[in-house]
């Protein structure tokens, strides 16, 4: 990749190396619209997607289920707040998430004309199949395509996107425009409640981002390079094309180190940004590259890769035979001289990829730390030269990113070291679960009259859903608070944060990429707080 990775960290010593391919797998919301940006959104959808045939089979029932005479149904997203005691056994909490995604699935899957006659026809052919039966709304969806020309009557409002919202608090808000279609609100929540996908990745991203700032902190006293900290290895780990560029553009809201391009596509159709890509790599080997030369040319095969990218960082695969051998001998003796004649800018990147990760992290920079002139920093820890670095790709989530960082400061080693790459733990071994990402209607009118609308199953207290119209508020000491039973024009709780987002088929407000991470990135507060 040119340049524009390495302007990013101008300081030589602190680099913002970023890293290619692996093995393996207070918070100010920005609310405007902002002028289309440089990599503008994309304004056309799948025309083969069918709405009408994009949502659970038992939901196509459901109309003939509500009551007599409702008009209006009205529901909610939150990413529910756990009330027992069982998440003391995992390790990170997630007490807060980033909402991010539901400009993607708007422009991709529901603005627009969505409903025509022949999708119209083809559910109900599907549907007559499929549940060997007549119970297919054809009457309500033809209403609507002569109405609304096909243009779905809902209101979405939701918080801004990169808002990072504690659990527990409404993120969005769906409700039917018009009587006839009160149905409608829940059809949708199959499609909208996918933005668990993005929503995780995006949050489980930025919690590794406040580990890293912690101890880059503590270990450098600076967080140069931050962005590039945590790489995406996950494209070939994820289940489809389209997974991997909603997931790597989630990665990216918080970092700028990618491997995954099709999260680069995504950004730039659908938020678009003030920069030519939201994402960067570097030139970088694979076990083919190194295993082609033979077992016996293992060294030649470094020599050549190193030489033909002599002004950007570079990152070598060493373990395909011996990974202590390689830093030892290889790279400690044979090419040292080589690697030294390297810039700070285009550092070697020594990539082990076996055996247990911290051990191997570990015992890695003990050999490069013999082998190369190593420097104590204003924090007493120990930093390589400039022209050398480490990134640990195997085996790297949440929790092993966690282990490593912790052992590396305890022998007294700088994070200003190291990178990560993490594949399927970073887009893949994810479930809706994790946050507890929940649809729920919370207000119907039925002849006439509003009733706000629960559950509260005896079995699980953490599913108890919110009642009425909702609204989220900022109180004056900066807690978020969600307003229920429509009590959201109390003055002492300020402007609603759901700001209308879609209205009848049309996208109303829209937020660039830049928006999103200015929303998500790390605040002045948070990073006091993980210090202390």
């Amino acid at each position: 990749f040119p340049r524009p990775v390495l302007s990013a960290c101008p300081s030589p010593s602190l680099s913002g190396w970023s890293f290619g391919h692996h093995g393996a797998q207070h918070n100010t919301l920005t609310a405007e619209t902002q002028p289309q940006p440089r990599g503008g959104k994309m304004e056309h959808r799948d025309a083969d997607f069918n709405i009408l045939l994009a949502t659970d089979s038992y939901k196509v029932t459901h109309y003939k289920q509500y009551p007599p005479n409702t008009s209006k149904m009205y529901s909610y997203f939150e990413c529910r707040e756990k009330r027992t005691d069982s998440t003391k056994s995992r390790k990170v909490k997630y007490d807060q998430t980033v909402f991010y995604g539901l400009q993607y699935i708007l422009h991709k899957y529901l603005k627009g004309k969505v409903v025509t006659p022949e999708k119209i026809q083809e559910a109900k052919e599907v549907y007559r199949e499929h549940f060997q039966d007549d119970v297919f709304n054809e009457k309500g969806w033809n209403y609507i395509l002569e109405k609304y020309d096909g243009h779905l009557p809902i209101e979405i409002k939701a918080v801004p996107e990169g808002s990072v919202i504690p659990r527990g608090n409404v993120l969005f808000t769906v409700e039917n425009t018009d009587p006839e279609c009160y149905w409608l609100t829940n059809w949708v929540e199959t499609i909208l409640v996918q933005i668990w996908y993005p929503i995780t990745v995006a949050t489980n991203s930025r919690e590794q981002k406040k580990i890293l700032a912690k101890y880059l902190l503590e270990t450098s006293g600076s967080l140069e390079g931050l962005e590039y900290k945590l790489h995406d290895f996950g494209y070939r780990g994820v289940s489809s094309q389209e997974t991997a560029g909603i997931g790597a553009s989630a990665h990216l809201v918080n970092f700028k180190g990618t491997d995954t391009v099709a999260g680069i596509g995504v950004i730039k159709k659908y938020y678009g940004t003030k920069d030519p890509v939201p994402g960067f790599s570097v030139p970088a080997a694979e076990h083919s590259t190194i295993t082609a030369w033979g077992k016996d040319h293992e060294k030649d095969a470094f020599e050549h890769i190193v030489k033909q990218f002599p002004n950007v960082p570079v990152s070598i695969v060493s373990d395909s035979y011996d990974i202590y051998n390689a830093c030892e001998k290889i790279w400690g003796e044979d090419l040292r001289a080589l690697i030294e004649t390297r810039s700070a800018d285009a550092p070697l990147v020594i990539r082990p990829d076996s055996g247990n990760p911290l051990d191997t992290v570990l015992k890695v920079l003990e050999i490069l730390g013999k082998k190369f002139p190593v420097q104590e920093n204003s924090k007493g820890y120990k930093v390589l030269p400039p022209y050398i670095r480490v990134i640990q790709g195997d085996g790297v989530d949440i929790n092993t990113l966690q282990e490593i960082v912790e052992g590396m400061k305890q022998h007294r080693w700088s994070i200003e070291n190291i990178a990560f790459g993490s594949g399927g733990a970073l887009l893949q071994k994810l479930t809706r679960d994790l946050l507890n990402c929940s649809f729920k209607c919370s207000y119907v009118v039925t002849n006439g009259l509003g009733v706000n609308v629960f559950k509260d199953p005896v079995a699980d207290p953490n599913k108890r859903s919110k009642k009425g119209r909702l609204s989220l508020h900022r109180k004056a000491n900066g807690d978020f608070v969600t307003l229920e039973e429509g009590k959201g024009d109390l003055e002492e709780y300020g402007e609603d944060l759901l700001h209308t987002v879609f209205y009848n088929g049309e996208i109303v407000k829209t937020y660039t990429f830049d928006d999103v991470r200015d929303n998500a990135k790390l605040k002045e507060g948070e990073l006091e707080e993980l210090l202390h």
